[in-house]
Formats: structure tokens, sequence, C-alpha cells
């Protein structure tokens, strides 16, 4: 045996006693959380010891360990994978989710949960406020906003009526692509997409498709289910879209904007406690004349708490009324939030909290630290 057999066999020896080590120690992980679970008392599901900050906590802690080699990408999915097999091992969480499969928000589910929770796709952002209303999902998850297309308007006005709550953020980064049979541009006729990838992609179509026709449809995954027999027609979508429905990709990443991302809400039926790094999103509306939204705007800006977004939508409750939706730093429980909404529930308005709940963790960009 040669001097690099050698070492090749002594670095193979160290990799299997590393292996047979990980999976002791993922064994005994498992055996603690199962613990944890009992100690809270008889659950019929995984979501009656599920706790979002807790889990937060854990993967900030992936990232300030990590040194390399593998990405912070990497690290974090491996632990959300792990967390989400121990969390399963009585019975997995049920995850609605706005459908079908193949869909950016199934990919959302797994980011957030992990590949061991029952995910199931819904027609409508409706149904998934429906399902989990109903206790027929423990959770829910639903596009809330895209950096290059704005708000989602039908997740927010669920919000106005629905008694649910925000328990996480997803932030996933969109990559589209040009799925066909067909081995050529030339030869394609049509193309289907959700409209907002239609848009998304507004510039690469017009360069490489012009005068093809452009088909808006449900979602991105159904696009894909009606091109997988037709080899003169394309669809925009996701690689989870393609691998669903076995539709190679001519063409990838034809998003115009490289760090097009969108964010999506977990939502559920309880708040959670704080997690150290949280955000609250309130709602807020009142009928008292001008000065209304200032007045209960006041109490934050004399706290000093940011205020990162504003959203307004037509009110229910009559012609030309709004209510607002806004997300602030902190969580409710905790200082200065907690005497801010104290006093704006005080005012004649209305200030709901639809929830608060952990930061999206997400993976540095090369170069970055956790400063």
């Amino acid at each position: 045996m040669s001097d690099n057999d050698k070492k090749l066999a002594s670095v193979r020896a160290q990799i299997n006693a590393l292996d047979s080590e990980i999976q002791q120690l993922i064994s005994t992980r498992a055996r603690l959380a199962f613990q944890v679970a009992q100690s809270k008392g008889a659950q019929s599901s995984a979501v009656g010891y599920y706790r979002p900050e807790r889990e937060a906590q854990v993967l900030r802690g992936v990232l300030e360990r990590n040194e390399g080699p593998l990405s912070d990408s990497e690290m974090l999915r491996l632990f959300r994978e792990i967390m989400s097999a121990c969390l399963a091992q009585q019975e997995p969480m049920k995850i609605a989710y706005l459908g079908p499969e193949g869909t950016f928000t199934q990919q959302a589910v797994h980011r957030h949960f992990g590949h061991s929770v029952l995910a199931a796709g819904q027609a409508t952002i409706e149904d998934v406020f429906a399902q989990v209303q109903g206790e027929e999902a423990d959770f829910g998850v639903v596009p809330i906003e895209n950096s290059t297309q704005g708000v989602v308007t039908h997740t927010l006005d669920r919000f106005i009526d629905a008694d649910l709550k925000i328990c996480g953020e997803v932030e996933l980064r969109i990559h589209h692509n040009l799925l066909t049979h067909s081995q050529s541009l030339s030869t394609l006729d049509r193309v289907y997409a959700h409209q907002q990838s239609f848009s998304q992609c507004k510039g690469w179509l017009q360069r490489n498709l012009p005068g093809v026709e452009l088909i808006a449809v449900s979602s991105n995954a159904e696009a894909a289910r009606r091109v997988r027999n037709a080899p003169e027609a394309a669809a925009i979508a996701g690689l989870s879209a393609a691998e669903v429905y076995g539709l190679p990709a001519l063409f990838t990443d034809i998003e115009d904007q490289k760090d097009n991302t969108t964010r999506f809400l977990v939502i559920g039926r309880e708040l959670f406690a704080p997690s150290g790094n949280d955000k609250s999103t309130l709602l807020l509306a009142g009928d008292e004349g001008p000065g209304l939204l200032h007045a209960l705007l006041a109490p934050l800006a004399a706290s000093g708490i940011n205020m990162t977004r504003i959203e307004s939508r037509p009110s229910p409750g009559g012609k030309w009324e709004y209510v607002f939706f806004i997300d602030v730093d902190g969580h409710a429980a905790e200082e200065p939030l907690a005497s801010a909404l104290a006093t704006m529930n005080q005012l004649g308005g209305k200030c709901r909290l639809l929830g608060s709940y952990p930061y999206a963790v997400l993976a540095r960009l090369p170069g970055e630290t956790t400063d």
C-alpha cells in the first residue's frame, strides 16, 4: 500500500469514527427532546411543545459558531432538519400552505419547519387561514411581501377578521427558471406563470421571448403542471416544481433582480415568548377624526421604538375608511414595547397585536460577520 493509500485510509477511518459519534449525539439529542416533550405533559402532537423562540435561539447559535468550511446556509439547513426530526418523534406537525406542491411557499415551509412535518397545500390564502382557524392544521405559511412587487394584499386583508397570530417569518430568495421539454426558445409559442413571476421576469422575457403568449395561472406549480406534457410551452417556476413535474430547466435564474426575495408569515393560534431578537406586527384603526393615526403612533416614537413598515388597507367598515398594519422592533411582552402598547390601547382607536415573533434567521453573505 502506497503512502497516499495509507493516508487516505487513515482519513476515511477518522470520518467513520466521526460519523458514528455524530449519529450517537443526534440520538442523544432526540432522547432529550423527547424528555422535554414528556415534561410538558401528554401531547397528541409536536405543536404542544413547539417553541419558535427556542428554535430561533438555537439557529442564531449555529451562525455564531460556524467557522466553515460549510456555508451558513448549509449549517442552518442541517440543524433545522435535526430539530424537525426530533420534534416529530410522536406525531409530526400539520402545516397548511399556499399550494399546490412545488410552490415557493412550500419551500418556505421546509425552510422554517424542516421536512419532518405534514405539509398540506391549499388552493387559496383564505383556505390556509381556515385550516389553522379550524384546527385542521397546527400552523400555516402564506406570502406577505416581495422585495420587487410589494405587499400581498390578500394576506393582509385576512388578518382584519381572522383571530390568528403571526408566529414567525421566513425570507426566501426567489430564483425563477424557464422549465420546458423544448430544446430551443424558437419552438415555444406560450409561457405559463403566476402574474407576479411574469412581472419579476419582465425584462428577460422581453429580450428573449418577444411576442410569445404569456398566460397567467394561479401558481407557478400550476404552470409547471400544464407544461409537463406540452413541449411547445414553457413555465416559469422554481427548481422544486421542476423536480415535482419532471421538467428540465432550459434557463435558470431569469429574474430581473438578482436579490429578488419574498417574505412569508407563519400563522398560528397563540403568541409565543420572546427570543431575544423579535419584531411585532400591529393592526391600527379608528374613526375619531383627523390625527388619530398620529396619536396612535406617538407612544412608539416617545419610547424610541423603531417602526420598520407601514401598510394601509381599505376597512370593511365603510367607504374611505382604512386600517393600518405596522411592524416594529421588539416583543409585546418586553419593554419598551409593552408600555407603549398599554398607552396605545388607552386611546380612542383600535390597536390589535397580530403577533410578536423572531426575526428570520438568515445566513450571512460571504465576508459578513455576526457583529
